[in-house]
């Protein structure tokens, strides 16, 4: 599945989930997706991305070491239904949307945390998104520098 599709996926499955427990799963799966976008950018993207696409995919991955990793379903992990990149802006731009909307969840759940554990579970992972987030906000600024014409000296 495209990148695009599985992100719409993941925003439609975070805005639907209900309870700590389901929300921290899409967190999960949303940082889970962000690693295997940014490690497919990194070896199959524009050169320009590469370093910050690995940035991305250890974040994502810190993001996620610090959730519970939930039981899942047998193909329930949508980063391991990744095919396609598609157009990488697109998926960036979707990406940095997602993350920040994790970013959002996780702040609700942070401050209604019923104890001190899952607050600095999620404090910890709002670092990890709004770091991912930036990684994604300077591959998108790349993009732009590269596309941008240079009118010629004359």
């Amino acid at each position: 599945m495209d990148a695009v599709r599985l992100i719409v996926t993941s925003r439609r499955a975070l805005a639907g989930s209900k309870g700590v427990t389901e929300m921290m799963t899409e967190v999960w799966q949303a940082q889970a997706l962000a690693q295997a976008i940014g490690s497919r950018l990194a070896v199959f993207g524009p050169p320009e991305l590469r370093g910050e696409a690995l940035g991305l995919t250890e974040l994502a991955g810190r993001g996620c070491g610090v959730l519970d990793t939930p039981d899942l379903a047998e193909g329930g992990l949508r980063a391991a239904q990744l095919t396609e990149l598609g157009d990488a802006r697109q998926a960036l731009m979707h990406l940095g949307s997602l993350l920040g909307e994790i970013g959002i969840a996780l702040v609700g759940m942070a401050s209604g945390a019923d104890d001190e554990a899952t607050y600095w579970q999620c404090m910890e992972a709002i670092d990890a998104a709004d770091e991912s987030r930036d990684r994604v906000l300077e591959m998108l600024r790349r993009l732009a520098d590269r596309d941008e014409v240079v009118p010629e000296a004359g």
